[in-house]
């Protein structure tokens, strides 16, 4: 008789980057939706230096190691912002 073993694993990175954002922006999220090309080749570049780590990187990991609101657990992958100094922030 055989028996096969299996596992799976799952791994993520994590990676994170500060955006300058003009003075006077009402609507942050809209203005951060438009203007990507400010942030988007700089967070490739981070997420691309970063280590992967056990879990999905959620809220919901007992090891997640930030503190940010990624709670997607359904979703491959999922964007933030967070205002520096402020706890403000929503989904990209």
């Amino acid at each position: 008789m055989k028996v096969k073993i299996q596992q799976r694993s799952v791994y993520h990175k994590f990676a994170e980057v500060e955006v300058e954002v003009p003075d006077g922006i009402e609507d942050i999220q809209e203005w951060l939706t438009e203007n990507e090309q400010t942030y988007i080749y700089e967070m490739d570049a981070s997420v691309n230096e970063a280590k992967y780590e056990f879990g999905f990187g959620t809220d919901s990991d007992a090891n997640s190691h930030n503190n940010s609101s990624m709670n997607e657990s359904d979703q491959e992958s999922e964007w933030r912002y967070e205002v520096v100094g402020k706890k403000y922030g929503g989904h990209l």
